[in-house]
């Protein structure tokens, strides 16, 4: 029997975060194409679908929210919830920079009026306590969000670009920055830097679309109303459907199975 040919997401996608010497600017890049192709198949294998519109600034929101998580410290469990207001709705992204994963998914249901659009940003690390901060930006689109979000938040200019062939970048102002010619950058200046600066690579890493949910975590998360209200979670029926909150992935729960993992996690 010949082994199974390695699936080529399982090393990831290569984030690219260089330094631009003498300019004191950061810049991480990459092209998302591939990892696209895992988040649609996520979408594929659990029978989802999202409106053109919201599918279109999900998918850049995870290239910028990625090259975020290329350009932190290994150590964290990133969180972000976007609030859009036009379009209305909300966009989830989460990744981990020690395991090197993203995932995310959109929430167009029942949104609440928030009324402006806002980031919310969640940061774990290990020994510290939970940071959370919130933005309020301008803006319809992600390059917004997020250049609001260093701005405001970690008191740090960035600028985002989209460098076409789903490739973007984003460049970071470092302390002594040169910052007219970090205003001034354009796409093209961006993707061809290395020809008029010195650049030095500084980080190569490879990110996977991966949430890490499965049945056993969704029933540790319905034990609770399991506990306190059976009937109300399974409204008479013998099953009920559960979106995972971070990726939607599609479980169905059978009040069974349900009831015997209650009473063995009750009787260990």
């Amino acid at each position: 029997m010949q082994p199974e040919a390695p699936n080529p997401a399982d090393a990831g996608h290569e984030i690219a975060t260089d330094f631009v010497r003498h300019r004191n600017v950061l810049i991480a890049r990459g092209a998302f194409s591939e990892l696209y192709v895992d988040y649609y198949l996520h979408l594929a294998e659990h029978g989802l679908r999202n409106a053109d519109e919201h599918d279109a600034l999900f998918k850049e929101a995870l290239a910028l929210f990625t090259l975020h998580c290329a350009s932190r410290p290994p150590n964290e469990t990133i969180a972000w919830t976007l609030h859009f207001q036009e379009p209305f709705v909300n966009l989830f992204l989460g990744g981990d920079t020690e395991e090197s994963i993203v995932t995310g998914r959109v929430f167009a249901d029942d949104v609440k009026e928030m009324g402006s659009n806002r980031i919310y940003a969640d940061v774990a690390r290990p020994g510290r306590e939970l940071q959370r901060s919130m933005v309020s930006f301008d803006g319809s689109g992600a390059f917004a969000a997020i250049e609001a979000f260093y701005a405001k938040s970690e008191q740090l200019p960035a600028r985002c670009f989209d460098l076409g062939d789903e490739i973007y970048a984003i460049a970071f102002a470092h302390p002594d920055c040169d910052m007219p010619w970090f205003e001034s950058l354009t796409a093209e200046a961006i993707a061809r830097v290395g020809e008029s600066e010195t650049v030095v690579a500084m980080e190569r890493r490879m990110f996977r679309w991966r949430c890490g949910c499965n049945e056993r975590k969704i029933f540790e998360v319905l034990t609770p109303l399991m506990k306190q209200d059976p009937e109300g979670l399974f409204g008479g029926a013998d099953d009920v459907q559960v979106n995972c909150p971070r990726c939607a992935a599609r479980y169905r729960v059978t009040r069974t199975a349900l009831e015997a993992f209650v009473a063995g996690k009750s009787g260990g």
